[in-house]
């Protein structure tokens, strides 16, 4: 019974962290590393891979971070990512990630 309950609980957990999420996202200063796009977010695993949607366009960024730490934010994304995106003159974007 033990292990069904721990078993439960696990993919439950994983569950989750694939569920999809929207909001708004920003962008910060950071360095991606050897070309990559790459984000923060609060919650997901560092080295995840996420898929941003914003205005038709879609980006996979690489989790290495952690934020945003702006209420509202659901990710932030490095500028590399943010320019592949389209949003650099917006600045804050409603976007979707899976």
């Amino acid at each position: 019974m033990g292990r069904s309950v721990l078993a439960i609980a696990i993919l439950t957990f994983a569950a989750s962290a694939c569920q999809a999420e929207d909001g708004l996202a920003s962008y910060y200063g950071g360095r991606a590393h050897d070309g990559e796009m790459t984000c923060a977010h609060r919650t997901r695993p560092f080295g995840s891979m996420v898929i941003v949607r914003y205005r038709g366009h879609s980006i996979s960024c690489r989790i290495n971070d952690r934020g945003p730490f702006i209420q509202g934010r659901v990710i932030d994304l490095s500028i590399r990512a943010a320019r592949a995106l389209g949003m650099m003159s917006a600045g804050v974007v409603r976007v979707s990630l899976e």
